[in-house]
């Protein structure tokens, strides 16, 4: 079984395990290498718990690997307080993002996901994303987190990824949603580091409030069921300008046992791989090892 796991995010329905570890294999040896802990691991040594699969269409291959939505596509509900939430966080990091109107939301104006669609395409974050991919993502993340058979089906992948000589979980994204419920259905688990990277597990409501096993409440506050014995360390890196991160601090919800840090990932905020080659990233995954 995998020394390392890596468990992906959003928007991978296309790929797969061997494709996703050619790419995450060199990123992560590169953040060894800066953590001056080269060759603590082989590529041998490294699976990804993948589950993108269950987000593609069956029996459609369409160009771009999305259906073909539109503004119209996004959902009352969660899907419209996930966008608001990115667009505010877009709007605070990068200064081209025009601010949402306090006035004018997305939950009580339908034609507000338009502009925030609109406003997103001229971020620094979702230049590179076409609009049918923006709300993918969005139904991606709702999938998971509201549909029961889905959740199942994700995690049960990861967990099967999971062996006794597993020591460290890599988690990106959505992927880190699905890595912490998985680690906490596995009581028994050998794992000695999780690290989290561009995660939105620190997001109130939409997030924080539907994980499996529910977070105990503490009066208005919650605190989130440790993902392992006293044993684990919990490194969460969030990107200065990702998006998806918008929550940068998961002490609040985890504990001060976890520790978190902000990365300058340039343009690439919310890329795996500008994550992985990070020095901080190669000395929590060699802590692990160790």
């Amino acid at each position: 079984m995998a020394r390392v796991v890596g468990v992906h995010g959003m928007g991978q329905q296309l790929q797969g395990e061997d494709r996703l570890r050619s790419v995450w294999w060199p990123a992560l040896s590169d953040g060894l290498r800066r953590a001056g802990t080269e060759g603590l691991v082989a590529e041998a040594d490294v699976a990804v718990g993948f589950y993108g699969d269950l987000f593609r269409p069956a029996g459609q291959f369409l160009a771009a690997g999305d259906p073909p939505y539109t503004a119209a596509d996004v959902e009352d509900g969660f899907e419209r307080e996930l966008l608001a939430a990115w667009w505010q966080a877009a709007a605070e990091t990068d200064p081209e993002v025009a601010s949402p109107d306090a006035t004018d939301t997305l939950v009580a104006a339908p034609r507000s996901v338009q502009a925030a669609l609109r406003a997103l395409s001229g971020s620094k974050f979702f230049a590179n994303l076409a609009l049918r991919a923006v709300v993918s993502d969005l139904k991606q993340v709702r999938a998971y987190l509201t549909d029961q058979t889905t959740r199942e089906q994700a995690r049960g992948r990861v967990m099967d990824r999971i062996g006794p000589d597993t020591r460290v979980v890599v988690a990106h994204s959505l992927g880190s949603v699905v890595a912490y419920e998985a680690l906490c259905a596995l009581p028994s688990h050998g794992v000695r580091a999780l690290v989290t990277i561009g995660s939105p597990l620190g997001i109130r409501n939409l997030v924080v409030d539907r994980l499996q096993p529910a977070p105990a409440r503490e009066g208005k506050a919650v605190r989130g069921a440790w993902p392992g014995g006293d044993e684990l360390a919990w490194t969460n890196l969030a990107g200065t300008g990702d998006v998806v991160a918008l929550v940068k601090d998961l002490r609040p919800v985890f504990g001060d046992r976890l520790r978190s840090a902000v990365l300058s990932n340039g343009a690439q905020a919310h890329d795996a791989t500008s994550y992985l080659t990070d020095a901080l990233c190669g000395r929590a995954i060699a802590e692990g090892l160790a």
